[in-house]
């Protein structure tokens, strides 16, 4: 008797995550044009957007590679505290 697992589902994106990655990459745009606190340049913005698009990824192979729900969910909050850890260094300066 010989058992088979059905194969992987082919990778695919997921445009809503990707749309709010590109709306939240839009934000700091739209706040320098409403206000002087904001002020951000070509090097801020590539940097968020390729740690943007390092979530979107990390989210993206947790969601494909991962099965149970735990895992995926576990792996997703796991990138949220990275980002967020990151972004919190490159704004602040936190661990200096």
């Amino acid at each position: 008797m010989t058992t088979t697992t059905a194969p992987k589902p082919a990778f695919r994106f997921h445009p809503p995550l990707w749309g709010a990655a590109v709306a939240l990459l839009g934000l700091p745009a739209i706040a320098m044009l409403l206000t002087n606190e904001v002020n951000w340049d070509g090097h801020d913005f590539a940097a968020f957007g390729l740690i943007l698009a390092g979530f979107c990824l990390a989210v993206e192979a947790a969601w494909h590679w991962l099965d149970a729900p735990r895992w995926r969910l576990g792996a997703v909050l796991l990138t949220v505290l990275v980002f967020g850890t990151v972004w919190v260094h490159l704004a602040i300066n936190l661990f200096d």
